[in-house]
């Protein structure tokens, strides 16, 4: 049985747009905080937390409390990539339990393509930037195809295994409006889209969009005077990968030890969970997430994810009903958001019908930042519907 949750969801927005070339940055992460707290049924007004990242120069929870008239008593602005806004909802619910806040505002926007920005080569921080760099790592695309080459050549997994993951994400878009693409795909389309770094190819790899999303955490006290159903924050956890200077083991995310503490916090398990939102910049991200987070053994993910496992409403394991970052929407060069967005929805019996999970009372979240290759972070949520 899960355990009674400290702190809820109670409001959610996603951008619609998945390119605003009319917005700034700032802006785009006024409409999304409006957007949740709307939904919500809450103002800026009775925002007394706030959170976001500072990928964007300049743009923190300073400027942006300024920007949106908050007046805060508690802020983060955690930045682990695509793990970050996971570990700003842990963090919010630790701080609502901790009396240090009742309504805890999440935001993140992006504009990366309309800006086509990206990490330049030669401009990463990391210590090991440099010598990544001169080797032809410079590309986040060439450490994801190192990983998934390494995994065919440990575990035998295939092409067409993961090419599984971008088939499920697609049939899934193609009921989203917004998604950016809705047009479902084959196995042999994903092999037969060109090959960019050995072995990703183009559809094994994530959308470029703008974009952006919100949520409000609230106190349990608070969700009871809203109209949306609330979603409960059960367990959260975060854990860092390291290159370890070189001793590493690439077929391992941090999702194996973000989501054992996660599941334990939350006193359910792998098979307990009707959803899954997990990060998909590449096909392969998904895959090792699958077998860190114990929905199957270490090598087997290219199994499980075979003939419809991941397919709504009714595969084994239901995931990315809004097309995930492979075909809807993946701002800022970060998915996490929108990962925790779709889970509410299904939650809340919200999702598009076509794809919504019969009897939703447990979702998992799961986020990752960085590069899997060298250095990445892992966040993981486990939520609950009103009732569960």
């Amino acid at each position: 049985m899960s355990r009674p949750a400290a702190a809820v969801i109670a409001g959610v927005y996603e951008h619609p747009r998945r390119e605003i070339p009319d917005r700034t940055v700032a802006q785009i992460h006024a409409e999304v905080a409006l957007g949740a707290l709307a939904d919500a049924g809450l103002s800026l007004a009775d925002v007394d937390a706030y959170f976001c990242d500072s990928a964007d120069p300049g743009l923190n929870s300073l400027s942006m409390s300024e920007y949106l008239g908050i007046t805060y008593r508690y802020t983060d602005n955690t930045d682990t990539g695509g793990s970050s806004y996971l570990s700003h909802v842990n963090h919010a619910m630790r701080a609502v339990a901790a009396g240090r806040c009742r309504v805890a505002l999440v935001t993140m926007a992006g504009r990366a393509r309309s800006e086509r920005r990206g990490p330049p080569a030669g401009r990463r921080n990391g210590p090991e930037a440099d010598f990544e760099n001169r080797w032809g790592i410079a590309a986040t695309l060439h450490n994801y195809a190192l990983v998934a080459m390494r995994h065919m050549h440990e575990f035998g997994t295939t092409s067409a295994q993961l090419a599984e993951i971008k088939v499920a994400a697609s049939q899934h878009a193609q009921h989203n409006p917004h998604a950016l693409l809705r047009t479902p795909v084959t196995v042999q389309d994903v092999l037969d889209s060109p090959m960019l770094s050995d072995p990703l190819h183009r559809l094994d790899c994530c959308v470029i969009t703008d974009g952006g999303g919100a949520v409000v955490v609230v106190s349990p006290d608070v969700a009871r005077s809203l109209a949306q159903p609330a979603v409960k924050v059960l367990g959260a956890a975060e854990a860092p990968k390291h290159a370890g200077n070189g001793a590493v083991d690439l077929t391992c995310t941090g999702a194996a030890w973000s989501g054992p503490a996660a599941f334990d916090e939350a006193r359910v398990r792998p098979a307990d969970i009707d959803y899954a939102s997990i990060y998909d910049s590449f096909t392969i991200s998904v895959l090792l997430a699958l077998e860190d987070l114990g929905f199957c053994a270490k090598g087997k993910g290219g199994q499980f994810v075979s003939d419809g496992a991941l397919l709504a409403p009714h595969g084994r394991l239901p995931f990315n009903t809004d097309g995930g970052g492979l075909c809807n929407n993946h701002p800022s060069n970060r998915g996490g958001m929108p990962k925790i967005i779709e889970a509410v929805r299904q939650l809340r019996g919200q999702a598009h019908p076509a794809v919504q999970v019969p009897d939703c009372a447990l979702a998992l979240v799961q986020g990752t930042g960085g590069r899997l290759g060298t250095r990445s972070g892992s966040a993981t949520l486990i939520l609950g519907a009103a009732d569960a």
